[in-house]
């Protein structure tokens, strides 16, 4: 059975808001897939989400060239991997990404490239773009792991 929810974000500083209410929420081996077109805001909200997290200010590039950002946050190693790039998935071990997700906070953009390797139990995030409102962006939330319901629920209450 899988779980949804949407959030609906009227600005980039409530973006960061939702964000910000998650990533307290989050622990080792919990996983986030972020789907979603260029520009809808995947990105914006992992920055939010790991700045929340760190013990002191410090930049939060995107991955895009690099592939994978990792950080030494207060809820543990968090991972940060944009997949856009990749073309098999025997690069996706290389990264080391699957050890990862067994230990570490793990946030994906591009999980399509993933394929069967994507953890059944993330929470899968996918952004989309109001075309009539240039600012708000729909996040839909879904899940199939009951751990995330009472998550979902706390930040979706505030």
């Amino acid at each position: 059975m899988t779980a949804t929810t949407t959030l609906t974000s009227h600005s980039p500083e409530q973006t960061a808001r939702i964000a910000a209410r998650l990533a307290p929420l989050l622990r080792g081996g919990d996983c986030l897939l972020l789907d979603g077109p260029v520009g809808a805001g995947k990105t914006h909200f992992t920055r939010h989400l790991v700045q929340s997290l760190l013990p002191a200010p410090e930049d939060v590039p995107s991955p895009t060239y690099t592939l994978v950002q990792t950080y030494d946050t207060t809820a543990g190693p968090l991972w940060h991997a944009d997949l856009y790039r990749l073309t098999a998935l025997d690069e996706i071990g290389e990264l080391g990404l699957i050890d990862a997700f067994e230990t570490a906070i793990c946030v994906v953009e591009w999980p399509d490239r993933l394929g069967t390797l994507a953890p059944r139990d993330a929470l899968r995030l996918r952004f989309s773009h109001d075309d009539d409102r240039p600012d708000t962006r729909h996040i839909a939330l879904g899940w199939s792991d009951d751990v995330w319901t009472d998550r979902i629920e706390e930040i979706a209450d505030a």
